[in-house]
């Protein structure tokens, strides 16, 4: 006896319609249809399963699918991650954050590593290398607080 259960789902501007055949005892055949709203097909495929594997078979789907939806949605990367400082985007980091400012520490780290499009961790940590004080916008590093953050006492003297 043939049977077939259908679903749908809309996500974003692709409609999905997922259909489940079984054409005897011992197959299924799987069948997905993803258009957007023009007609235009964005996504379609056909599986033939044994039907005894077909929970086991969705079960093992949704985790391969839903790990490469993790991996995709993963943020991206920082365009200028991983590049060299010049002395002239230390200069601009000093510049802007002993430039006063109403902004607290995160909230002008964030938008310095905005505009840099680096980490916010990775402007903090390059604060202390320029000898300005991290935790306090404006502020200078002591000569004991570059010791202790790794920084340079006479900032913009040179690269670390």
């Amino acid at each position: 006896m043939t049977s077939t259960f259908h679903n749908e789902v809309q996500l974003g501007e692709v409609h999905y319609r997922l259909s489940a055949t079984t054409d005897s005892d011992e197959s299924m055949v799987l069948d997905l249809l993803g258009s957007l709203g023009s007609g235009e097909v964005v996504a379609d495929g056909r599986l033939r399963l044994p039907v005894e594997g077909g929970a086991t078979i969705g079960k093992l789907l949704s985790r391969v699918l839903g790990a490469h939806t993790r991996l995709r949605s993963r943020p991206t990367r920082h365009a200028n991650a991983n590049q060299p400082w010049t002395e002239a985007l230390d200069t601009a980091l000093r510049t802007a954050w002993l430039t006063p400012t109403e902004s607290d520490s995160p909230k002008l780290i964030r938008s310095l590593a905005d505009d840099m499009e680096r980490s916010p961790t990775a402007i903090r940590a390059r604060l202390a290398r320029v000898g300005c004080d991290p935790d306090v916008p404006g502020r200078e590093l002591s000569a004991a607080g570059a010791v202790l953050l790794g920084g340079n006492s006479g900032a913009g003297q040179g690269k670390t």
